[in-house]
């Protein structure tokens, strides 16, 4: 740790920047009237649209229930976290249809469904708020939406996946990472053998098909099987995506005692570090090729905010677990260049999008003019409780 913070200095440095700037940003956006959290805002919090995208209030009940849950138990967390859950479970669609993306103020549909993730991120909100406050219908609801969306994952053109479409004839990781993920968080929550069983099933397909260990190398989209593509977007890389998905992995994995696939997870997020760091301007990639074609993604040079909070995060667990010394390398190139080009701190939240030199640009594609509370406080929550192991 020569010439950085100990550990005992980096929490109270993540504690801070956790309650002292990021969540002040956030708290004021709560719409105390009509339910859920205002997500269409400036990087300054000014609400440029009152319109509410549901993957946004399944993220921001997550956050304020896991600040409640995982980080220090405070009851008025609780409170807007109440306020989102009305708000979603208010909403709730018919059994037969799937979520829209975004409802307006009044709680009308502003846009129709069009992405499995709403789901995803509804269902993984429910289950921390119901972790925090013992809600059945929060329960029933994510149950309700595990049963719908897992006979869905097993033909990736079943369901929609804005703002990326899969490439016809092709899988692709995303869906099976955040799946897994939401299946094992409400599986341990209720004791149900089955959704940690299904969560372990999707986790191996990730592991047995999108990985190539040889290649050192986890692609994005492959054919149903594995097989690779050779093309442009089967050659497509993205390593932020890898570098969560491997962190979702070790927590899966952990949880079933298989030692051998943390260690290939632990070894993923290195490799994808190599890979997907600029070593010219610095920071991470957005997208790459792996054989040095286009990326098949939007602004694949662009330096956004979401990897580098799932890298700090990824990297003090990665050493928490094996005290290799790369963990910690790797960990301070991403600090130094996180939190001197994304940290706003004159208004509190990081600014979201970089061009590949680090200036500040807007949104990298249409349709989704959303910022919300999630990837950043969701690494510091996670990476304080890192560091109050490792600090003792």
């Amino acid at each position: 740790m020569s010439g950085h913070m100990t550990f005992r200095e980096l929490l109270d440095f993540y504690t801070v920047h956790l309650t002292e700037q990021v969540m002040p940003f956030w708290v004021p956006l709560v719409d105390w009237e009509h339910g859920g959290l205002n997500n269409c805002v400036t990087n300054e919090g000014e609400i440029v649209s009152t319109d509410k995208y549901l993957w946004s209030q399944g993220r921001a009940l997550w956050t304020f229930s896991a600040l409640y849950n995982d980080f220090d138990g405070d009851a008025d967390w609780l409170k807007p976290a109440e306020n989102i859950s009305r708000f979603i479970l208010g909403n709730v669609p018919d059994a037969a249809d799937m979520w829209p993306f975004a409802l307006h103020q009044d709680g009308t549909i502003a846009e129709p469904p069009k992405s499995i993730y709403v789901e995803a991120f509804i269902a993984y909100g429910l289950t921390q708020y119901a972790k925090a406050t013992e809600n059945q219908e929060a329960v029933e609801v994510a149950r309700q939406i595990c049963a719908k969306t897992s006979p869905l994952l097993e033909d990736h053109t079943s369901f929609q996946t804005m703002p990326h479409p899969i490439p016809e004839g092709l899988q692709s990781h995303g869906p099976l990472m955040i799946f897994a993920l939401v299946y094992h968080d409400l599986g341990v929550l209720t004791d149900d053998g089955e959704l940690t069983a299904r969560s372990l099933e999707l986790a191996e397909r990730i592991m047995t098909q999108h990985m190539k260990p040889e290649r050192e190398l986890l692609y994005e989209l492959v054919r149903a099987g594995g097989e690779l593509t050779g093309t442009d977007a089967g050659n497509t890389f993205i390593p932020g995506h890898v570098i969560e998905s491997m962190w979702f992995m070790e927590r899966i994995y952990t949880h079933h005692g298989n030692t051998e696939r943390v260690r290939l997870a632990l070894e993923a997020i290195r490799w994808h570090l190599e890979k997907g760091w600029d070593s010219e301007y610095g920071g991470i990639y957005l997208a790459c090729n792996a054989e040095g074609g286009k990326p098949v993604w939007h602004q694949p040079d662009a330096k956004t905010w979401w990897p580098h909070t799932e890298a700090l995060y990824a990297l003090l667990r990665a050493y928490e677990i094996s005290q290799e010394p790369w963990c910690m390398d790797w960990y301070w190139r991403v600090h130094d260049y996180a939190f001197s080009k994304f940290a706003n701190r004159q208004h509190g939240d990081w600014n979201q999008n970089l061009d590949r030199e680090g200036n500040i640009i807007a949104v990298p594609f249409q349709g989704l003019p959303v910022k919300d509370p999630f990837h950043l406080p969701r690494a510091l929550i996670y990476s304080i409780n890192a560091l109050r192991g490792l600090a003792e």
